[in-house]
């Protein structure tokens, strides 16, 4: 049976993608890793841990000695979402951006090697390449341009995973993906902030001038294409991931609004980050030329989905507004690092 070890697998995309293995994959088992941070959040792992074939570990990417038996059990692939994420954060502290996203791969990388892992997936960001202008396309070929400390540190570990290639011969794979939306995704981010916000009856805080543009791909059709690239990539190829669905966050606010039966006078408006990005769109003809891959869920009707998942799990994201959820793990399992396995 392969063993899928999956990093920050308690965070949003993670979570989806252990889900999407565990019932595209019958064949395998996942090592589900998370540190609990602020984002992970083991609730989002629950119906998961109901399978026999995945189990959950508590540690920190950045610690030899706790990732090390982990590694020496015999691993198939690794797949890394585990990351700081959230820009503003990145710009008002970014030590823990340095480390995590960099040091923590670095850590990841030297196991991997160690151990001959057959395979290496590092998830990282259209962000890396900076700002477009209001016309083209971000390509695999762009030169990396990251302007927040998030950014930057997910360029250099991208950097140092294509170096472990060129250098050891290691079979690692990148993705660059566009904004992703769906199920469990932490309520920092626009859509589940602008939707739990409006259930609260709170504003919406827009920054700027909201013309600020994304592209957006709903988080399963991220996840397929991630297990598409993990098992057919060639070792060394970087794949950019998107939903050829460019919007500004004006009219997102717009379309949430409108679902939830308010008007734009729930929109407040806010100072503008600093440094903000001013379009990304990523070009996927490579994959879609290799793989045969290509973004399956039509924007409003995946938006509207995500809207009433929202609506109907009011437990989960309230248990996270209040803080509540950094309990769970303890008083669910106690002190023990491993869920979902017999000591």
């Amino acid at each position: 049976m392969n063993t899928i070890l999956v990093t920050g697998a308690a965070g949003f995309i993670g979570s989806n993608f252990v889900r999407t293995l565990l019932r595209d994959r019958p064949d395998c088992q996942v090592l589900a890793l998370d540190g609990l941070t602020y984002a992970g959040n083991l609730e989002n792992l629950a119906d998961c841990l109901t399978d026999a074939r995945c189990r959950f570990i508590r540690a920190d990417i950045c610690d030899v000695e706790s990732l090390a038996p982990v590694f020496a059990d015999g691993l198939s692939a690794v797949v890394n979402f585990a990351a700081e994420s959230h820009v503003d954060r990145s710009i008002l502290g970014a030590q823990a951006f340095a480390r995590t996203n960099f040091v923590g791969v670095q850590v990841l990388l030297d196991l991997a090697r160690k151990h001959e892992v057959q395979r290496f997936l590092q998830v990282s960001t259209d962000e890396v390449y900076g700002s477009l202008g209001e016309t083209g396309l971000f390509t695999e070929n762009t030169p990396l341009a990251a302007n927040s400390p998030y950014s930057a540190s997910k360029a250099a570990a991208d950097l140092l995973v294509q170096a472990y290639h060129h250098t050891f011969g290691m079979p690692t794979l990148i993705t660059r993906c566009s904004n992703n939306y769906g199920p469990y995704q932490f309520p920092e981010k626009l859509i589940p902030l602008f939707v739990t916000n409006l259930i609260e009856g709170k504003k919406v805080p827009l920054y700027g001038d909201g013309l600020n543009v994304r592209d957006w791909i709903h988080v399963q059709d991220h996840c397929d294409a991630l297990l598409l690239v993990l098992e057919r990539a060639m070792p060394g190829s970087l794949y950019n991931i998107g939903g050829n669905c460019e919007l500004p966050n004006i009219e997102i606010a717009q379309r949430l609004l409108a679902h939830l039966g308010h008007d734009e006078s729930m929109i407040e408006r806010v100072k503008d980050r600093p440094g903000h990005d001013r379009r990304y769109a990523v070009d996927i003809t490579r994959i879609n030329n290799d793989l045969g891959w290509q973004p399956r869920v039509e924007f409003s009707s995946g938006l509207a989905e995500t809207i009433d998942w929202y609506v109907s799990h009011k437990t989960w994201w309230t248990r996270i507004k209040s803080g509540e959820y950094l309990t769970y793990y303890e008083k669910q399992y106690g002190p023990s690092g491993v869920v979902g396995v017999k000591e």
